[in-house]
């Protein structure tokens, strides 16, 4: 076996190669070692935790409920012809605000004018039937007062009289219906409100008291249409009426409260039994049309006799499996979890209905650090330093 030999030209750069790759060597050596951190100083675990509290103050309030409701207009009408014929023109803005009285079609008059004209002139003929048979009656009259004339044919002129008024009569109530037909050509709103799309063309034909020309929607007052299960009325001890409401409040959905208070305009005097609830609607002014038909909004109820209730901060309420708890801090200063029953918000606070005691000290913050029988140090709002 023959020795492995280079040419002499080729030792340097091996020897170069041999070198370079040691330096890569040393330098992945001191990288690795330089990327050990020290160990960071362990924090004690029976150190207090700075937490701040409030304490628990009862309050009276009234029971609130709070709801999702749906808004509607208060009158919702189906505008249609009174007679039939081609709708010529539309009077009116689709969309746009009408008041009551206004035009909003033109059907064809010319066919009930025509028909207004000949009632005239039937009502014309028997007026002058009336005179001639009002002149026999009284020619008829003096001859019998004279002898001259048998009493059964003044009876037949007083006969002719009467049906010759009644005649009358009813060529009257025809021209007055020839009138009102013509009228009728122009359809006009019954009531203020927001004017619907149209639902026919200029030129269709349509049908008296069938065709659905278009609808109209009073925006003021507003209704808001919702209801309570029979588990949230007995909170209030009794069903919803407009006696013992005290207060409706209406929560638009950009979670901002609704300047106007509301009233409750029905209540159904039963329980739903397919739904197991009662049917409620509230009326709100809406003058300036902030709330449109057909809204999801929420709607807040106070009633029933006042109560005491205690009011923290929404981030002091948490949440386990087993439902809604709160941190208190006792006579220790030891951190203990406490379930409580909440109510409704106002504001950014929540209603706690039980669960919690006159003078129960309330941890506000620093909740996520804290554990059940952790030791903290507890302060008022009132000492804690600004924040810069």
């Amino acid at each position: 076996m023959s020795d492995l030999t280079f040419p002499p030209r080729t030792m340097p750069a091996l020897q170069s190669a041999i070198r370079f790759l040691g330096y890569i060597l040393v330098s992945a050596h001191v990288l690795a070692c330089g990327r050990t951190a020290p160990p960071a100083p362990s924090v004690p675990a029976d150190q207090p935790l700075m937490v701040t509290i409030m304490n628990a103050k009862p309050i009276s309030l009234p029971v609130s409920l709070e709801t999702i409701a749906q808004t509607e207009g208060a009158k919702e009408i189906e505008i249609r012809p009174r007679v039939g014929g081609i709708l010529l023109k539309r009077l009116y803005v689709e969309g746009a605000a009408v008041k009551a009285g206004d035009p909003l079609f033109l059907i064809d008059p010319e066919p009930f004018q025509h028909a207004l004209a000949e009632a005239k002139a039937q009502f014309q003929e028997h007026t002058a039937r009336v005179v001639r048979a009002k002149t026999e009656e009284n020619r008829q009259r003096q001859l019998l007062a004279k002898n001259f004339v048998s009493q059964s044919a003044y009876d037949q002129a007083k006969a002719d009289l009467a049906i010759a008024e009644a005649a009358l009569q009813a060529a009257k109530a025809r021209v007055r219906q020839a009138e009102l037909n013509l009228s009728y050509t122009t359809v006009t709103a019954p009531v203020s409100g927001i004017t619907g799309r149209s639902s026919f063309s200029e030129g269709t034909l349509v049908s008296a008291n069938a065709s659905l020309l278009t609808s109209l929607i009073q925006l003021s007052p507003i209704w808001v249409r919702f209801s309570f299960s029979d588990n949230e009325l007995a909170q209030l001890g009794e069903h919803l009426n407009e006696k013992n409401v005290h207060r409706v409040s209406l929560i638009l959905p950009d979670a901002s409260e609704y300047q106007q208070e509301g009233k409750i305009n029905f209540a159904a005097s039963a329980i739903d039994p397919a739904l197991g609830t009662q049917q409620l609607r509230a009326t709100f002014e809406n003058t300036d049309q902030r709330i449109l038909p057909g809204q999801f909004v929420r709607i807040r109820v106070t009633a029933g006799k006042p109560r005491n209730v205690y009011v923290i901060p929404q981030v002091a309420v948490m949440t386990s499996d087993f439902g809604r708890f709160v941190y208190l801090v006792d006579e220790n200063n030891t951190a203990i979890q406490r379930p409580v029953t909440v109510g409704n918000w106002i504001g950014t606070d929540w209603i706690i209905l039980n669960g919690l005691n006159p003078g129960d000290r309330v941890v506000i913050d620093n909740l996520i650090k804290l554990t059940p029988r952790k030791a903290v140090e507890p302060q008022s709002p009132a000492t804690l330093l600004p924040v810069p």
